[in-house]
């Protein structure tokens, strides 16, 4: 679509699901494992619950679900630097990494979150 009058740029973030009052373990696993910083909500989204993440370029929101259910299948993938460190430190705080199928100048792994959703850890190179 080279003629088109738009075009997507980016990609602003992904939103994963967690049950109500998931926000501290949300906060423990993101912030203190994987090292990401917690965004402030806008206000007119403050009464619905859930936490906002980022860091160099990446957000991720999690919103609550009354009636959650992990994401197992369906991910975000997180390019890291450093992966063997990163996976040292998921495993010390009980969250053990899946080695994924190997593929072509990546290593990577799956590692889920307190909620069961699935996260995808990779390095390129």
């Amino acid at each position: 679509m080279a003629d088109s009058p738009w075009r997507l740029v980016a990609l602003d973030h992904v939103q994963l699901a967690m049950p109500p009052g998931g926000e501290a373990a949300a906060r423990a696993f993101y912030v203190g494992v994987l090292g990401l910083v917690e965004i402030p909500k806008p206000a007119e989204l403050e009464g619905r619950g859930g936490v906002w993440f980022g860091v160099e370029g990446v957000e991720l929101h999690l919103g609550v679900d009354p009636d959650f259910r992990p994401a197992r299948k369906a991910h975000p993938g997180l390019r890291v630097t450093g992966l063997p460190a990163l996976i040292a430190r998921c495993e010390a705080a009980g969250y053990p990494a899946l080695a994924g199928t190997a593929l072509p100048g990546r290593q990577r792994v799956h590692v889920a979150d307190p909620f069961g959703n699935r996260l995808e850890l990779l390095e390129i190179g």
